[in-house]
C-alpha cells in the first residue's frame, strides 16, 4: 500500500510539473475556488508527503552510513 501511494506520489509530481498556471489559477487556487478542488488538494497533500518521505530516507541512508563507519571502525580496533 505505501508504495503505491508513494508511485502515485511520483506520478501526481511528474504530471504537476507540466502545466503552468494562469492568472485565473493563481486566484482561484488562493480563494479554494479551483475545479476538482478536493481532488487537487489531495494531491497536493500526497506530494508533500512523497517529499517528506523522501527527506527522511535521506536522512536514514545518513545515519546508516555514518553506524556503517563505526562497526567497521570498531571491527578495526578490536582486531588490534
Amino acid at each position: 500500500m505505501k508504495s503505491f501511494v508513494l508511485l502515485a506520489a511520483v506520478a501526481l509530481l511528474a504530471l504537476s510539473g507540466c502545466a503552468e498556471k494562469t492568472a485565473g489559477d493563481k486566484i482561484d487556487d488562493v480563494f479554494d475556488n479551483r475545479p476538482g478542488e478536493k481532488v487537487r488538494d489531495a494531491a497536493e497533500e500526497i506530494s508533500d508527503a512523497a517529499k517528506d518521505v523522501g527527506a527522511e530516507v535521506k536522512d536514514l541512508g545518513k545515519e546508516v552510513k555514518h553506524a556503517a563507519k563505526d562497526v567497521k571502525e570498531a571491527v578495526q580496533d578490536a582486531a588490534k
